[in-house]
């Protein structure tokens, strides 16, 4: 096995909408400003923040084939959107946090994208996500045990969504590294 359990034959994969230079310098900013309210959070680089739709793990070059056709179909579907990015946050919402989270309102369309992500995951031989759909942007990640933060109140506007992209993530002692496989412009 290969560093983050990829078997050989496998990559580590998920499904997700990219975000913007503009949002990302918001973010950016925002991070600076509570980076003291957040003690032992490891926080994720600018580059890498994006809005998971389907976390895949373990895909087979089969499936990635599988799936690229089926992605392409339902992001044609979806109409290119824009979300409000507001709220900080914490998983799990009691006890121990374990990421830090800032909310994404989705407007119908990118839901309904959403589920046809699950769908196509699960068509593709992936088995069913169990966890409900929570739209948010992981900011960080604590590894150890740390008291629930005081979080103030955030509100960065809207996020132009645009692209859906199947990525390749590859952890490494850094962080992790996002590589697009293949993109999808939503609307197309």
């Amino acid at each position: 096995m290969r560093r983050g359990g990829d078997a050989p034959d496998h990559v580590r994969a998920f499904v997700a909408l990219p975000i913007g230079s503009g949002m990302r310098a918001r973010i950016s900013e925002l991070v600076g400003e509570i980076r003291h309210r957040v003690p032992g959070v490891r926080l994720v680089r600018p580059e890498g923040i994006h809005l998971t739709l389907r976390f895949l793990g373990p895909t087979l070059p089969a499936q990635i084939q599988s799936l690229g056709p089926r992605l392409q179909t339902i992001a044609a579907a979806c109409p290119p959107s824009e979300a409000k990015v507001a709220g900080l946050g914490v998983f799990p919402a009691q006890g121990r946090p374990r990421v830090l989270w800032l909310g994404v309102s989705l407007p119908p369309p990118v839901l309904a994208l959403q589920a046809a992500c699950e769908e196509a995951a699960v068509g593709a031989g992936f088995p069913p996500e169990t966890r409900p759909f929570r739209s948010h942007l992981t900011l960080g990640r604590w590894r150890e045990r740390a008291p629930t933060p005081d979080l103030p109140a955030a509100d960065l506007g809207p996020l132009s969504l645009e692209t859906l992209v199947l990525y390749r993530s590859e952890l490494r002692r850094e962080g992790a590294l996002y590589t697009p496989l293949a993109s999808f412009p939503l609307g197309a």
